[in-house]
C-alpha cells in the first residue's frame, strides 16, 4: 500500500483513489520530467532582465493566451461549473504570488539559492496537504522533511549575507507552493488539465494586472520586453511552464501532493548544475552550500526508497 492514504472522511470536491503501482510509477516519471524542465526556470529568470512582477505577468499572460488556441481547452471549459472556475481562479492567484516571490528571490540572491529553497517544501506540505485534502497525517512525511533541515541550515550558512533576503523570499514562495499544490490535488479531477491551466494562469495574470495598476507608478510598472527578453519569455512560458504545468496536473491524479513536492525538491540539483554551467554561480557560493544540497538530495532519495517499499508491501 502507498505510504500516504486518503482519509475516510468525505471531502467536498475530493476524489482520492488508491493508484496502481504502474500508474503511480508513470506519474512519478512525469513529475520528474516536469522537474527537469522547471530546473531551467530559475536560470531563465536570472537571464531575463525584467523585474519579478513584469516577468511573472508576461509568463502567465503568454501561457494563458497560448492555451486559448487549443480546441481541447474550450471543450474542457464547458464541463466546468462557475463555482469550480472560481476555485481554479483563486488557485491561480496563489500561483501568481508564488512565482512573484520565487523570482523575487532570484533577483535578491541568485538562481541556485532560490531553487534550493524549494527543499523545505516537504516540511510545509506534511502539514498543509492533510489539512486541505483531508487525508491522514503521516508522521514519516514530517520526519523526512525535518531530516532535510540540516541541509537547509548549511545552505543558508554557505550563502553570502547579502543574499539572505532572497532566502526569505524563497521560503515564502515554497509555502505558497504547498498551498496551491494541495489545492490542485483536491480539485484537479473537477476539470481537464488544459482548462485548469488556462483558468489558473489567466486568473493569475489578471490579478497581477490589478497589482500593477495599484502599484506606485500605475500601469507603467509592466515593462515591454526587448527582443532578447521576449525570446527567453517564450521559452519560459511555453517550454518550461505550459507543458510541464499541464502534465503535472495529470500526474497529480495518481500521486499525492507530498510525493510530488519531494520530486520537486530535486529542482535545485538541476538548477544548480545549470547555473554552474551557464552562469558560473559556483564562484558565489561555498562548500557549506553544496554540502547542504547533498544532504537534501539524500533525504529525497531516502523517502523515495521507503515509499517504494511501502507501495509493494
Amino acid at each position: 500500500m502507498p505510504v500516504c492514504r486518503a482519509s475516510n472522511r468525505a471531502q467536498p470536491g475530493l476524489r482520492y483513489t488508491e493508484p496502481s503501482v504502474s500508474a503511480e510509477r508513470k506519474a512519478l516519471l512525469q513529475i520528474h520530467f516536469c522537474v527537469v524542465l522547471w530546473g531551467f526556470t530559475a536560470i531563465l529568470g536570472k537571464l531575463i532582465s525584467l523585474d519579478a512582477l513584469d516577468l511573472v505577468w508576461w509568463r502567465m499572460l503568454i501561457v494563458a493566451l497560448a492555451v486559448l488556441v487549443f480546441p481541447g481547452f474550450w471543450r474542457q471549459l464547458r464541463t466546468i461549473s462557475g463555482r469550480q472556475m472560481a476555485i481554479f481562479a483563486g488557485i491561480g492567484v496563489v500561483v501568481a504570488l508564488h512565482w512573484l516571490s520565487f523570482y523575487g528571490a532570484i533577483k535578491l540572491s541568485n538562481a541556485s539559492v532560490a531553487a534550493t529553497c524549494m527543499a523545505v517544501g516537504p516540511i510545509f506540505m506534511a502539514f498543509v496537504e492533510p489539512w486541505i485534502t483531508g487525508r491522514s497525517f503521516d508522521r514519516r512525511e514530517l520526519l523526512f522533511g525535518l531530516l532535510a533541515l540540516p541541509g537547509v541550515v548549511l545552505v543558508v550558512g554557505g550563502t553570502p549575507s547579502g543574499m539572505r533576503l532572497g532566502i526569505v523570499a524563497g521560503i515564502v514562495s515554497v509555502l505558497l507552493v504547498a498551498v496551491f499544490g494541495s489545492l490542485n490535488k483536491r480539485y484537479v479531477e473537477q476539470g481537464g488539465a488544459l482548462a485548469v491551466t488556462g483558468l489558473e494562469l489567466g486568473a493569475g495574470a489578471a490579478f497581477l494586472t490589478l497589482v500593477a495598476v495599484i502599484w506606485p507608478g500605475g500601469a507603467a510598472v509592466i515593462e515591454m520586453p526587448d527582443s532578447r527578453d521576449m525570446t527567453l519569455l517564450l521559452v519560459l512560458a511555453l517550454g518550461c511552464t505550459l507543458f510541464p504545468y499541464a502534465l503535472s496536473l495529470i500526474a497529480l491524479r495518481h500521486i499525492n501532493a507530498y510525493s510530488a513536492q519531494l520530486a520537486v525538491s530535486l529542482e535545485p540539483v538541476y538548477a544548480i548544475l545549470l547555473a554552474m554551467l551557464l552562469l558560473g554561480e559556483q564562484r558565489e557560493l561555498t562548500f557549506s552550500f553544496y554540502l547542504g544540497v547533498t544532504i537534501i538530495l539524500l533525504v529525497v532519495f531516502g523517502h523515495a526508497l521507503t515509499t517504494r517499499r511501502g507501495s509493494v508491501s
